[in-house]
């Protein structure tokens, strides 16, 4: 664990709860202070531009609270349903939980954006921290929820987020986008097929 990048994300959250909540104008800009004195400390440590971090960082308001991920882990035939990203890389298909949906609906929305299937999802599999599980460590909270789907049909077609899609083993995986899922995350799913899986948590 980087002890900046926390500090970072620690002050941005305090400022971000004064400014919500903050009624003095000289508090106010105090918090605002410290809310670009975090920015400046991630900007350091990330190598990113001040302004992609306060877009990253900053853009938020309210009292702050994770964002939510969800992931649809499909199979066929033994295999794992992946989907290539535009970096090349590969990951479980899904992506930020939208504002009007369940979490259970983004997951079969996604599945069908990215991979072009429709599917039934049907078993939690696990909820987790994000940062406890994935690298690098990202400016802002991040609950990860994974579910297994079962394929209805469908069929890859061409969109603005992934590449293809295809089906691994798990002794076979691609390169992964490790910033999404893991290779330890990707086992889980595997495992979570078991009639007697209980759903783990952080």
């Amino acid at each position: 664990m980087d002890r900046v990048v926390e500090w970072a994300k620690e002050l941005q959250s305090l400022a971000q709860a004064g400014l919500t909540y903050g009624k003095d104008v000289f508090d106010l800009a105090r918090y605002r202070r410290i809310r670009e004195i975090a920015a400046e400390m991630m900007a350091l440590k990330t190598g990113l531009s001040m302004q992609r971090v306060t877009e990253l960082f900053c853009a938020d308001s309210g009292y702050q609270t994770p964002k939510v991920d969800t992931r649809g882990a499909v199979f066929r035939d033994g295999r794992i349903l992946l989907v290539q990203e535009k970096s090349g890389r590969w990951s479980l298909p899904g992506g930020w939980c939208e504002y009007d949906m369940s979490p259970a609906d983004n997951t079969a929305k996604e599945v069908k954006e990215e991979a072009g299937l429709d599917v039934a999802v049907e078993k939690l599999v696990a909820v987790q921290d994000r940062d406890r599980h994935n690298k690098p460590s990202y400016a802002f909270g991040i609950v990860k929820i994974f579910f297994l789907c079962r394929a209805l049909g469908g069929a890859f077609a061409e969109n603005d987020e992934t590449e293809q899609a295809d089906w691994f083993t798990l002794k076979a995986l691609p390169p992964l986008a490790e910033e999404k899922c893991t290779a330890e995350q990707i086992a889980m799913c595997f495992d979570a097929r078991a009639a007697d899986w209980v759903a783990r948590f952080d």
